[in-house]
């Protein structure tokens, strides 16, 4: 059955990680939004949001650059949404910290020299997609049932910690990802690391932990019987997609497992071609999977 269509329109914030080593994760969100009629129109002048190494280091410099960017945001109608995990949990904890301290607030606006606004609401694509779209309408919108693909979701440290401030799920246990991937047909598995941390920013500083952590995550959905795990970060993605061979050698494992970015799914379900999503640029081909559950 064909869907009725639903007008919803979005500020967008795309991130640097989107335009540069988590390009597919752009396009195919971008692709996805289209096919479900929901607009995105980018923020005017964005640049980065100082993700993990700003707020390691300077919390003036890291709030007031989620804060001039949420300034920005003011400029285009609509939610902000956010499809990096990074970006979401910076800008969230940016609206957190400025609404619950007055003496951060005004020093950040000296610093980005006008107004902090902390009235727009940062959203992650996740929750768009299952409740301002909502899950019947996605299920009424797939074209391609993921029907018989076995899917470990991996939510990762950011999408849903701490609980006071992303506002996005259960903390603990949260199913938000499952749910999305039930309305496309797809079968999501039950398993122990989907939650445990991939190494994130350590990918550069300290190797040997991002091999061992994600190792471990990748060794956990094997075991599930995951065929693929699904992410909505670009860090997790790298760690878990261009680190699997190395991970592969140091461990003596063989896995081979396809990592998908949430939107990559949504948008093949949704009829997009295989050929506009990305396939193609990653580690760990997902096309024989696809092809052999007839999906392409």
């Amino acid at each position: 059955m064909t869907a009725h269509k639903k007008h919803l329109n979005y500020s967008f914030y795309p991130g640097c990680s989107l335009h540069a080593s988590g390009r597919e994760y752009d396009i195919s969100t971008r692709a996805a939004f289209k096919a479900l009629n929901v607009g995105l129109k980018d923020v005017p002048d964005w640049f980065c949001c100082g993700a993990t190494p700003a707020h390691n280091v300077d919390e003036l410099l890291s709030l007031s650059l989620c804060a001039k960017n949420l300034s920005m945001a003011e400029q285009v109608e609509g939610d902000l949404a956010v499809a990096c995990a990074a970006c979401f949990s910076r800008l969230k904890t940016t609206q957190h910290h400025l609404k619950q301290d007055d003496n951060k607030r005004k020093l950040v606006e000296m610093a980005i020299d006008g107004p902090a606004p902390m009235g727009k609401p940062v959203k992650h694509i996740l929750e768009i997609l299952a409740r301002d779209l909502g899950l019947a309408h996605l299920e009424d919108s797939v074209k391609k049932p993921l029907m018989g693909l076995k899917v470990a979701c991996y939510y990762g440290c950011l999408l849903t910690r701490p609980p006071h401030v992303p506002d996005l799920d259960d903390c603990e246990d949260p199913s938000i990802m499952e749910d999305i991937l039930r309305a496309l047909g797809a079968e999501p598995v039950k398993w122990s690391h989907r939650m445990e941390c991939c190494g994130a920013n350590f990918t550069l500083s300290r190797p040997g932990v991002v091999l061992k952590l994600s190792g471990a995550i990748l060794e956990s959905a094997q075991l599930a019987g995951a065929e693929c795990i699904m992410v909505a970060c670009p860090l997790c993605h790298s760690n878990l997609d261009v680190r699997q061979e190395d991970i592969e050698d140091k461990s003596s494992s063989a896995y081979g497992t396809p990592i998908f970015y949430i939107t990559q799914l949504v948008a093949l379900a949704l009829g997009v071609s295989a050929g506009k999503l990305g396939f193609e640029s990653v580690i760990v081909d997902p096309r024989p999977l696809l092809n052999k559950k007839q999906l392409i």
